[in-house]
């Protein structure tokens, strides 16, 4: 990183965040405590690993966010009038993030030495700071949010995965005993998909999940927990559903998609799948396992009695 010469623009200044409702004056003389400096395509500026003396604000270019790693994918981009490093900035520890510079940029860096100055010169940029802060932790709230609900989440076919089943078993198991409401597991298989994947390859195979999937979730209520439970095997859970109405839900299942012949995919027209079901009650004690190794049971009947059917 170089030190650059820099004109002053302030009507450009004034439209950034930093900078908003804070007076020409008051402006220009917070300007006499920043720095220009220019950066070159992958130069870092941010690192987890080095502590930060830095505000950063943008006037041209892009900088590029990532956690973790520079292999992981960025997670944010910075462009004029964004600010970086705003938080180690302040509490003066090691940024959370790498920042690297995704083209070549131009930046105005005020050191960590003024920051008491600009509590005496200027409230309003203070308070723009503040807001910015407060901006960033809402930010990373949402990320780390986003990565928790997919961490949940089977990537091909959008369905809760075993991690999430854990989860809302426990919860769920726990709520309907309180309550002494039922609670209904049912394990699905899709009939000869080795077969299927065979004849039509892998791809047209993850297609046919998808199909699964959606047709599944199309007929299930916003309480019940659609799982890929791994390969071609679905779980479903079902709370405050009696035994016979899981019957039913399971005949219903199978029949939609017994009902399509064919699908469109991007791979052309393919044909559709069927689906074998079993299907085990909460009992008393019961954990997870228990659970599942019932309804599992139940799913190597309804296989070995023919597939396409529902068994207890």
């Amino acid at each position: 990183m170089k030190e650059a010469d820099w004109q002053v623009d302030l009507p450009q200044l004034q439209r950034f965040r930093l900078f908003q409702a804070v007076p020409p004056r008051d402006l220009s003389e917070l300007l006499g405590m920043f720095r220009g400096h220019d950066l070159q395509t992958g130069e870092m500026l941010l690192s987890p690993h080095t502590r930060n003396q830095h505000l950063t604000l943008v006037l041209e270019g892009q900088l590029k966010v990532y956690l973790g790693s520079l292999d992981n994918q960025e997670v944010s981009t910075l462009g004029p009038g964004d600010c970086a490093g705003e938080i180690s900035f302040i509490d003066h520890q090691a940024p959370s993030a790498f920042v690297v510079a995704a083209t070549p940029c131009r930046v105005l860096r005020l050191h960590r030495h003024y920051l008491f100055e600009l509590f005496v010169h200027s409230r309003q940029l203070m308070q723009n700071l503040l807001e910015l802060m407060c901006q960033r932790v809402r930010q990373g709230n949402r990320q780390i949010e986003d990565s928790e609900q997919n961490a949940n989440l089977d990537t091909l076919t959008g369905s809760f995965n075993r991690r999430w089943l854990e989860h809302v078993f426990e919860r769920e198991s726990n709520r309907c005993v309180f309550a002494d409401q039922p609670l209904c597991m049912l394990m699905l298989d899709v009939d000869h998909f080795k077969h299927y994947n065979d004849k039509h390859g892998h791809l047209a195979g993850d297609y046919a999940l998808c199909l699964v999937a959606h047709t599944l979730r199309s007929q299930l209520r916003p309480k019940d927990s659609l799982v890929r439970y791994g390969g071609e095997e679905f779980a479903i859970l079902l709370p405050e559903m009696p035994l016979d109405d899981a019957v039913l839900l399971g005949e219903r299942l199978r029949l939609a998609l017994e009902s399509i012949e064919t699908f469109y995919s991007p791979v052309g027209v393919l044909p559709s799948v069927t689906i074998s079901i079993g299907l085990a009650s909460l009992q008393p004690k019961d954990g997870l396992e228990n659970l599942l190794a019932r309804a599992d049971e139940a799913l190597y009947r309804a296989k070995q009695s023919g597939r396409n059917r529902v068994s207890l």
